[in-house]
């Protein structure tokens, strides 16, 4: 029996480069036995409706292309539910955190080679309130530049777009006195941010979170105490080579449950979309979804990789040694 597969698009993503190569990715996956469709959202929220009615029709994979919006409104559509259907990936969007941390390639048609190969990563997704995200969920002046940031510019420009918008707010960013309380332990006080994270990508930042990981039950947890601009701006450049978790200022640990509150108004960021404000209740969802992914049959290869290289230096200092006879 052929596999039904339900293809929900954003036609805006990626300069509409995904709407131009769907009669091609809809052969390709044809070809390979799946029978398949295809649902263009048409506003926001739309990919959630869209969602749960390819669970009411039974289909057995939902792929979602687009930006991590289009994702995390997916996974909204599903999470509740008992009979999740695999989900595929086609990153289209500015950023594409989620697929750059299950390694799927930014090609159309190399993602849906990943799809058809059929190889998937059972990945914790996050519950915050009565919402779901998939990568990042974070509150502060500073997490706001990813929603503020205009969707041309992004079209523009790219990643870009948000170090722009950054320098824009950068005289507005102020800090926000906060209690977070994650797994028993309990800090209060002013943060300039705090991020709840699934992944080891945040805002193309792929050493922000160097302990993440996609499917161990923990978020990481980061948040910045109150520091000025010009401590802002070096924390930031010590982000960009992974060595910001040195600084005093900034708290790094992992948790399975976390409350954020607040006596005053903070927004909340949940991957990359305005969330709400405060307060606002994290619990991990251990393995609750699987992802096509060539993440473990990539990792295994280069921990074959590492041991092959490990042996042939064994061996070779073995043969150095008997020839100077040590």
């Amino acid at each position: 029996m052929r596999k039904k597969a339900r293809i929900i698009y954003n036609p805006t993503s990626g300069r509409e480069q995904f709407k131009k190569a769907l009669p091609d990715v809809l052969i390709k996956l044809e070809q390979a036995g799946f029978e398949t469709s295809a649902h263009a959202t048409t506003a926001v929220g739309d990919a959630t409706v869209a969602a749960r009615a390819a669970l009411k029709e039974e289909f057995d994979l939902i792929i979602a292309a687009g930006g991590d919006g289009t994702l995390n409104e997916v996974i909204n559509g599903v999470a509740e539910q008992d009979n999740i259907p695999d989900i595929g990936i086609i990153p289209m969007g500015t950023v594409n955190d989620f697929g750059r941390a299950l390694v799927i390639p930014k090609d159309i048609m190399e993602a849906v080679d990943v799809i058809i190969d059929g190889e998937t990563v059972p990945v914790d997704i996050g519950k915050m309130n009565n919402r779901y995200f998939i990568n990042i969920a974070g509150g502060g002046k500073i997490t706001e530049i990813s929603y503020e940031a205009p969707s041309k510019l992004k079209t523009m420009i790219g990643p870009l777009a948000y170090y722009v918008k950054g320098l824009e707010m950068l005289p507005e960013i102020k800090a926000s006195d906060v209690r977070i309380e994650y797994d028993g332990e309990v800090f209060t006080g002013e943060v300039m941010l705090f991020l709840i994270g699934l992944t080891n990508s945040v805002g193309g930042f792929e050493k922000l979170a160097p302990e993440a990981s996609i499917n161990d039950g923990y978020f990481t947890v980061l948040f910045l105490e109150k520091v000025n601009i010009a401590e802002f701006g070096h924390i930031f450049t010590l982000a960009t080579r992974g060595e910001h978790l040195k600084h005093p200022k900034v708290h790094y640990v992992k948790a399975k449950d976390v409350k954020v509150s607040s006596f005053e108004k903070v927004q909340l960021n949940v991957d990359g979309e305005f969330g709400g404000i405060l307060p606002a209740h994290f619990i991990n969802l251990e393995r609750h979804v699987n992802v096509f992914s060539p993440l473990e049959r990539l990792e295994k290869e280069n921990n074959v990789q590492k041991k092959n290289e490990i042996d042939g230096q064994y061996q070779k200092e073995i043969r150095d040694s008997s020839l100077t006879g040590q």
